[in-house]
């Protein structure tokens, strides 16, 4: 969940002699200690898998299996903390999640998480795959050539304690690593993958139960109760490009009564106000749910007759989550270090580009306006909004 927040390693060079290459376009969500010091300052996953469980009351799943697709695994924090949801809302139902994650260190932090899940709720089946938004709910590239070289790994974990299923999960290190191999786009400067990977586990001793939940290569796997689309994309890019390239190939991939959530920074909070008083007017989100909605109508044409697409009021679309502090770190001094994580998380969620912060960082305006806006609110907190798309049932 946050796929487009999930950074991948970047590094430009222009010390060596001789004419150079061009270096891919570089994003602001590029550095991972970036990201890291978001995820561990910020109560954001935690939010948002809140929402996230809400949404299972409104799922009625139909055998063989509840079926949830996580748009944006990242570290699986969000999906780990939905899937103990399911188990208590669904406790003796076999359970069938697919996550796409594209950063090979983010499929190792969330595999990390699942040995658990599958000590608690036995029936499951996890699928991770890097293919593109069009082609991972499906399980299958578009392309036949592609297609003809997918790189599809079973694993079935054996014995009967988290302990075991973690140290074979640890295993798979050479499997990920020839699995979720990349390189940059030239254009957009997006991690693509060098061969598409689907990897499929679950434990043996529950194999004959899950014989019609486990994913077979060459068959298209859709149909999905829960589909969660947490931050799967930059926030200036068009509403037309993200519901063509992101929400319409998820809504299709709907089963009947299945949701989709989706979930976006909005701004108007106390982070955006820091970078306003550096980069006065910044406006990062100008499409808001209401004009995403009305792109993914006209995207689905004829089609958005079969799904409820509605806006929520604000006082039920927009929630917030804030960055951890202590009582005693916000006063009439504020330590170096919370102004730091502050500034990260500000910049980070606003998606500030590293090539803009050269100037505000040397001449340590940006320290002063973060202490500024914290001792206003007392601490610093971020909106985000979210909307669901619906498949009607027959």
């Amino acid at each position: 969940m946050n796929a487009a927040r999930n950074p991948a390693a970047s590094l430009r060079s222009s010390n060596s002699a001789g004419p150079q290459p061009e270096s891919p376009p570089f994003r602001f969500y590029d550095n991972r200690q970036k990201y890291l010091a978001f995820i561990n300052t910020c109560n954001e996953k935690s939010a948002i898998a809140r929402r996230a469980i809400q949404e299972l009351a409104h799922v009625k799943p139909s055998p063989p299996a509840i079926r949830v697709f996580d748009a944006g695994m990242g570290d699986a924090t969000v999906l780990s903390r939905l899937m103990r949801g399911m188990h208590r809302m669904f406790p003796t139902v076999p359970m069938s999640v697919v996550a796409k994650e594209i950063s090979l260190e983010d499929v190792r932090l969330g595999l990390e998480k699942m040995p658990d899940r599958f000590q608690e709720h036995p029936a499951t089946v996890l699928v991770v795959t890097n293919l593109h938004y069009a082609e991972a709910p499906r399980l299958m590239p578009r392309d036949t050539q592609v297609a003809a070289a997918l790189n599809w790994q079973e694993v079935r974990l054996t014995g009967s304690s988290a302990h075991e299923y973690a140290e074979q999960i640890e295993e798979l290190g050479a499997t990920l690593d020839y699995g979720w191999q990349t390189r940059s786009s030239p254009k957009s400067g997006n991690p693509i993958y060098l061969r598409p990977s689907v990897l499929v586990v679950y434990r043996e001793d529950h194999k004959f139960l899950l014989d019609a939940v486990i994913p077979k290569p060459g068959r298209i796997f859709e149909s999905y109760d829960l589909i969660v689309a947490s931050q799967p994309w930059r926030a200036r890019m068009s509403a037309a490009f993200k519901a063509q390239k992101v929400l319409v190939p998820l809504i299709h991939s709907l089963s009947p009564g299945g949701r989709l959530l989706v979930i976006q920074s909005c701004g108007r909070d106390p982070a955006l106000e820091i970078i306003r008083k550096l980069w006065p007017g910044e406006n990062p989100f100008q499409v808001d749910r209401h004009e995403l909605l009305a792109a993914v109508k006209q995207e689905l044409g004829r089609d958005a007759r079969d799904f409820t697409l509605a806006a929520l009021a604000d006082d039920k679309a927009i929630f917030r989550y804030e960055m951890h502090t202590l009582p005693s770190e916000i006063g009439d001094r504020i330590g170096t270090s919370t102004l730091f994580a502050a500034w990260n998380a500000a910049i980070y969620v606003n998606q500030i580009e590293d090539e803009r912060l050269d100037s505000v960082v040397q001449n340590g305006a940006y320290l002063e306006a973060t202490q500024q806006v914290l001792q206003k609110h007392g601490g610093l907190w971020f909106n985000d909004e979210t909307f669901v798309v619906s498949r009607r049932r027959a």
